[in-house]
């Protein structure tokens, strides 16, 4: 898995956050990893539930192809049940 949701249902409310930390490398792939995920969620926003969503990337991001990051973000957000 290449990516952690915190997911808080929230009524009116469509908060998001992107974090990575200092293990996964430097500024530059901190900020790569961050714009992946920013991409991704911009694509699945339409038909998310309001709330606030927190996504951290784990150190395994960059070891994985596009097809499967999305795969493992689509997965973390089926399995915080936040598709409306």
């Amino acid at each position: 898995m290449s990516v952690v949701l915190f997911f808080l249902p929230q009524q009116g409310i469509h908060k998001v956050g992107f974090t990575a930390t200092k293990k996964l490398g430097n500024a530059v792939k901190r900020n790569r990893a961050k714009r992946r995920m920013r991409a991704l969620f911009r694509e699945h926003s339409d038909s998310l539930k309001d709330g606030t969503y927190i996504f951290v990337a784990k150190t395994g991001l960059f070891e994985r192809s596009y097809e499967e990051f999305q795969h493992d973000f689509q997965k973390v957000l089926t399995r915080a049940k936040s598709f409306t």
